[in-house]
């Protein structure tokens, strides 16, 4: 064929017309295609092969691929093509049909550029950063490659403008699984947990799905000043349901509710008649209460307290004091510890010494004083 004729050929075409074409040849910043039921080659430009930036034609076609193109310019002997338009043509009606039914998709992430990550959907999608993930990410170049999954948030199709959401899907799917577990969780269940952050008044403790609050004083049968005293961020931890608010979706735990409680086992922790190191806790009018062990504390009735007599307990003890006692009887069931402090003590001396002299010897001093008394007036 003429050159002639090639151009007259050419000039058959108008801009907007669409063609197929087959690749003949990959060059760096273009692609050589063989139209259709025509004689003669078609162009197409690396910016008009996709909708997001390539770097080299053959990231996106190869030789021997069948192309639907459509004609951008119609020059003397040869028509310059747009895969990109033909593309996104078909790309606007699907993506419409996806952002009306609110429908989940999957797809590749292409690029990772500032303020975000780029998608190839026949149109460039692009996911802002705050929509990328329900938690804060410093650094997206993992993303680059990765699949997945997204809901259409923003579609304007004469602005070429789509934005799409993978945090609405993680969210989405949050809710579900929280849902569910509030549904399916009873109180007194034991479950596995992780403990999510740390507050005052407590810990919130992941169980799957959902946090439940573990009230600073369900963490621990001891006093504690600050929950971080007894749990971390990230720690595994058991925890017992204590109450399900489905209308609020709060949950309550106990964590040591899933541990031995202090009274457990308390005879053979403290027998009859052994000897603990305590500290006095209080002191009030009818003894002391002194803590044996964490959560453990026991009464030394006033009577119990010195060998001899004293008004309040005040008077020998204060709080804080490190005191030795003696077990006299533990009772798991009631909780109740009875303890000594003067048993251990021996007796101070002047309760063990008469200072009173014996009649018998009494009547002996007196005798001899009389019978001094006569000598001496004898005399």
């Amino acid at each position: 064929m003429s050159e002639e004729m090639n151009q007259v050929e050419v000039k058959n075409y108008t801009i907007g017309d669409k063609v197929t074409g087959q690749v003949t040849k990959v060059e760096e910043k273009q692609v050589i295609v063989n139209i259709k039921d025509s004689k003669h080659d078609g162009i197409i430009p690396i910016s008009e092969l996709s909708s997001i930036h390539v770097e080299k034609a053959s990231d996106v076609v190869s030789e021997g691929d069948e192309l639907e193109l459509e004609v951008l310019k119609v020059e003397e002997d040869a028509l310059v093509l747009s895969k990109r338009k033909v593309d996104a043509e078909k790309a606007w009606v699907n993506l419409e049909n996806l952002f009306n039914s609110g429908e989940v998709f999957e797809t590749e992430v292409k690029d990772v550029v500032k303020g975000g990550l780029v998608v190839d959907l026949g149109v460039r999608g692009f996911v802002p950063a705050s929509l990328v993930e329900a938690h804060f990410v410093e650094d997206f170049s993992d993303y680059k490659g990765k699949n997945l999954t997204f809901k259409i948030v923003e579609l304007d199709k004469e602005k070429n403008r789509l934005i799409l959401s993978h945090r609405a899907v993680v969210e989405e799917e949050k809710g579900k699984q929280k849902k569910n577990l509030l549904n399916s969780i009873t109180p007194g269940s034991i479950i596995d947990g992780t403990v999510q952050r740390i507050t005052d008044f407590g810990a919130f403790v992941d169980i799957g799905g959902i946090d439940g609050l573990v009230h600073i004083s369900q963490l621990s049968y001891q006093h504690i000043e600050k929950p971080s005293d007894v749990v971390q961020e990230g720690q595994k931890v058991k925890v017992k349901v204590l109450n399900v608010d489905r209308d609020n979706e709060r949950i309550s735990l106990s964590i040591k509710e899933t541990q031995p409680g202090p009274w457990s086992d308390i005879a053979e922790k403290a027998p009859k008649g052994s000897t603990l190191t305590g500290t006095v806790k209080r002191l009030v009018s009818y003894g002391a209460f002194v803590e044996v062990f964490p959560g453990v504390e026991g009464l030394v009735h006033i009577s119990q307290i010195a060998h001899k007599h004293i008004g309040t307990p005040h008077e020998v003890l204060k709080e804080g004091q490190e005191v030795q006692v003696k077990v006299l009887d533990a009772n798991e069931q009631e909780q109740r510890l009875s303890l000594s402090i003067k048993d251990l003590l021996e007796k101070d001396v002047e309760e063990n010494f008469d200072y009173e002299l014996p009649e018998e010897s009494k009547g002996f001093q007196l005798g001899e004083m009389i019978g001094d008394k006569l000598k001496n007036l004898g005399k």
